[in-house]
């Protein structure tokens, strides 16, 4: 049974067979991915609709340099590979979020955000997008917000709810600059989730929307 209800449209998956998502947004659709079996099937079939796409077409020959510099990387990236030791991560954490951690959570640098957040950022995609981690304490909440640029969230432990309803482990949500809410954590356990924005939230409270300014800086 899946534990996702909340997943990605069908065109962000469709992009997702194909290779030509962001960085940032493809890591949200693979941690997704690990908790949702219809969304692993609807790529399965995407993915054999591009193969036969692909036998379609006609080869073209590549050069001798072409070649040489594939072999190449692909002898590099098998030599990195021997001199890095396989790590234990927990199991809880998404394949695709190894790269960026080596244990658990709970040995990260979480920065505290306020008094029930706290975040830690994974990296930046080429885009500008940033990927972080967001860890919102039992019962806490975020400041209402919007966003100047798409936000894709997933929830990878725990569970949350907003003005769209309640949202538990595996769930998959776009927010863009048209939407307003208050994530508001549940009681039972703190929340993790990965987070992707494209550009920084807003707070639209009439104090609150005074530190706008300070969180665009701070986004660069």
């Amino acid at each position: 049974m899946d534990k996702a209800t909340n997943h990605p449209y069908d065109e962000l998956l469709a992009a997702y067979s194909a290779g030509s998502l962001p960085l940032s947004q493809a890591l949200c659709v693979s941690a997704h991915l690990e908790n949702c079996k219809s969304c692993g099937q609807k790529l399965q079939r995407l993915n054999r609709v591009g193969s036969q796409l692909m036998q379609q077409l006609k080869p073209a020959r590549a050069s001798e340099q072409l070649k040489n510099r594939l072999l190449d990387s692909l002898d590099a990236l098998t030599d990195e590979a021997a001199e890095h030791e396989p790590t234990k991560v927990d199991p809880s954490v998404p394949r695709c979020l190894h790269q960026f951690i080596d244990s658990n959570y709970n040995d990260l640098a979480w920065k505290r955000v306020s008094a029930d957040i706290h975040s830690v950022e994974l990296c930046r995609d080429s885009n500008g997008a940033k990927v972080e981690l967001l860890k919102i304490k039992p019962g806490g909440s975020a400041t209402t917000h919007t966003h100047l640029g798409d936000e894709y969230t997933v929830i990878l432990e725990g569970s949350f709810s907003d003005e769209g309803g309640l949202y538990r482990q595996g769930d998959f949500m776009v927010r863009t600059d048209n939407d307003q809410h208050t994530p508001v954590a549940t009681q039972d356990r703190e929340c993790i989730c990965l987070a992707v924005t494209e550009g920084p939230i807003q707070f639209t409270g009439l104090v609150s929307r005074l530190l706008n300014p300070f969180i665009r800086r701070g986004y660069a």
